[in-house]
């Protein structure tokens, strides 16, 4: 009995079918369509309220670049930046007394900051402005001497004010700062006969940076909001300014939304130098920089050049 074999070519055999492809069905999020129709709606309503209201809006273009407003938005940088330099400066220096092994120089910076903020900025405004009812004069010495009234100019208790008030949360930042810095990095600068005052300049400083620069970013944008509180003391800045605009004019509330549009203008400009600032700080600790904003965009733009035409074939 003879069995026939039949032979098949490689070719034409059928291959073993293989796991059928999985189709991912992207599951859907119906609470966060909800959640965006109802604050679109709630956005729509507002911008509907404020567009019923007697409000002249042309008022707005018409003072934005005015003599007064540019006047009072350099007199807000500039105390801005001198008020914050003076509390960088002296945070540094109430920082390194905290830290200091010394009970006394240490009580005292801690009584600075228990006091300067445990007290509103607005009342301490009001304390240095109304000193001239308590001292008639103000004598050092040889080296100054006269009426209080005449010393205290709003300029002064302005400055006073806000940079004394800012130095108690710089001491705290660059204190959180200082001592985020290894203990073993200090010990290796005092083996290699470091002074203590070297080694914080030259050891410690540069690497508490990376962690007091993003708190001081926000300080510096807080205080450029802060300054409108030295209207009450009345010193002439962009918030006083605008206001006395709107009283001459006809239009407070509008002069008042020129006021936060400036703010807006000038918070957003801090934003972009904060984010570089951080940027720079961050190359001895990060792998990879996060990205600038022409980085961004530059690979967004290549991202959509680059995907495939719809229907095309992958």
């Amino acid at each position: 009995m003879t069995t026939d074999i039949k032979k098949t070519d490689p070719e034409d055999a059928t291959p073993p079918a293989g796991p059928e492809a999985i189709k991912a069905i992207p599951v859907r999020h119906y609470g966060r369509y909800v959640t965006a129709v109802v604050a679109i709606a709630l956005f729509a309503a507002i911008i509907f309220a404020f567009a019923q209201g007697k409000i002249n809006w042309g008022a707005v273009p018409d003072y934005f670049f005015d003599d007064r407003i540019v006047e009072g938005m350099g007199q807000t940088l500039l105390l801005t930046v001198l008020s914050m330099a003076i509390g960088i400066v002296g945070g540094i220096v109430l920082a390194v007394m905290r830290l200091s092994k010394n009970p006394v120089t240490s009580s005292i910076a801690w009584f600075y900051i228990w006091f300067f903020r445990g007290t509103p900025v607005l009342v301490q405004l009001f304390v240095w402005f109304n000193l001239g009812l308590v001292f008639e004069y103000i004598n050092l010495g040889p080296v100054y001497k006269d009426e209080w009234a005449d010393f205290m100019t709003p300029f002064l208790t302005a400055l006073l004010g806000l940079g004394l008030n800012e130095a108690a949360y710089m001491a705290e930042i660059c204190r959180a700062g200082l001592l985020a810095v290894d203990e073993g990095q200090t010990e290796a600068s005092h083996a290699l006969g470091m002074s203590h005052a070297k080694t914080l300049r030259r050891i410690v400083i540069p690497q508490a940076m990376r962690v007091i620069v993003p708190p001081t970013g926000n300080e510096v944008i807080n205080m450029l909001k802060t300054t409108s509180l030295v209207a009450a003391v009345q010193y002439y800045e962009l918030l006083r300014n605008a206001q006395d605009i709107g009283q001459t004019s006809g239009a407070p509330v509008e002069m008042l939304f020129l006021a936060a549009a400036w703010y807006l203008i000038l918070t957003s400009i801090l934003s972009v130098g904060q984010y570089y600032l951080e940027r720079y700080y961050a190359r001895g600790s990060s792998r990879q920089l996060p990205p600038t904003v022409l980085q961004k965009i530059r690979a967004n733009v290549f991202s959509l050049s680059n995907r495939p035409a719809a229907g095309g074939s992958a």
